[in-house]
């Protein structure tokens, strides 16, 4: 007989949480939003799971709550309802969408990529059609990454203008402090100053406050002086000098005449040989031994190496 599932929450219910948690996440309410979150999740779990419009309610709930952890500054809670997510895009299969679906992969690319998951990263791309990698949404996240392979920093910083849509603006202030990190480990190792001004220009400051707050907060070897900025000289490395070639050119080519001179023993007569230590005997026609090497010596002789 089948079984009908017996919860305490009515789709009525659930619908109702679903419309609140909207209306919460489209005006911003973070806070009230987590509550109504949290309050779906229970009601979910009372509903039927084998029908579609619960599997429906789940998936719009577990990306609104994408969105939420997003605007709230969560990555850890925005890592875990994409996880909850995941199942319910692969039950929809390939190349079904939900009107969400892109913005949700999108933002999660971004987050892989803040994070430097390079390789989980490619992995999400195998998966998507090629309807869904064009979309404005993921080949935001792509193009990014591209550009940060190739060491065009000004392309990403340039980039902080053009989102999709404003809640990709934590993964970007993230992406923004990484890449102002690497063009400021460049300016230290090519100049010894530079003006302020230029520094606001390379680093796409809008300030000199900014960057001043920049170097009190994460470059505090730097030194400004009048309108410069004195940049602290790198620590010094091994130079080729240190490396002492000539003795190390020296014991190669020490070996190499020590194995030269093993490998052109010769006797004049002679099967096979075992290698003992650094004594060969000959062990007459047969040897079992796997490391034999066959010289012509006679049976019962010994060569010592």
């Amino acid at each position: 007989a089948q079984q009908h599932w017996k919860g305490k929450a009515t789709m009525t219910d659930t619908q109702a949480l679903l419309t609140d948690l909207t209306s919460r996440v489209d005006s911003g309410d973070v806070e009230g939003g987590k509550t109504v979150l949290a309050n779906l999740k229970i009601a979910l779990l009372d509903a039927d799971p084998t029908a579609d419009a619960t599997r429906q309610t789940a998936t719009s709930a577990l990306e609104l709550g994408v969105l939420l952890s997003a605007a709230d500054g969560d990555l850890d809670a925005f890592a875990r309802n994409v996880a909850q997510l995941k199942p319910h895009y692969a039950a929809l299969g390939t190349g079904a969408a939900t009107p969400r679906k892109n913005h949700i992969l999108g933002l999660n690319l971004m987050h892989l990529l803040v994070e430097n998951r390079l390789s989980e990263f490619h992995s999400e791309l195998e998966l998507l059609t090629a309807a869904e990698a064009s979309s404005p949404e993921i080949s935001f996240p792509i193009h990014l990454e591209r550009q940060l392979m190739v060491g065009s920093y000004d392309e990403v910083l340039a980039a902080n203008s053009r989102v999709p849509h404003a809640s990709y603006g934590l993964f970007m202030d993230h992406l923004l402090t990484t890449v102002r990190d690497n063009i400021a480990d460049c300016l230290e190792v090519a100049y010894k100053t530079m003006s302020l001004d230029d520094a606001v220009t390379m680093m796409k400051f809008a300030s000199r406050d900014e960057l001043a707050a920049y170097v009190e907060e994460c470059r505090d070897d730097w030194i400004v002086e009048g309108g410069n900025l004195c940049f602290a000289p790198p620590p010094a490395g091994r130079k080729a000098d240190d490396i002492p070639s000539k003795k190390l050119i020296g014991q190669t080519l020490s070996y190499a005449a020590e194995f030269e001179r093993i490998d052109c023993i010769y006797a004049a007569k002679g099967r096979n040989c075992c290698r003992l230590g650094f004594t060969w005997q000959c062990a007459g026609l047969v040897c079992n031994f796997s490391i034999c090497r066959t010289y012509w010596v006679g049976p019962g002789d010994t060569v010592v190496i």
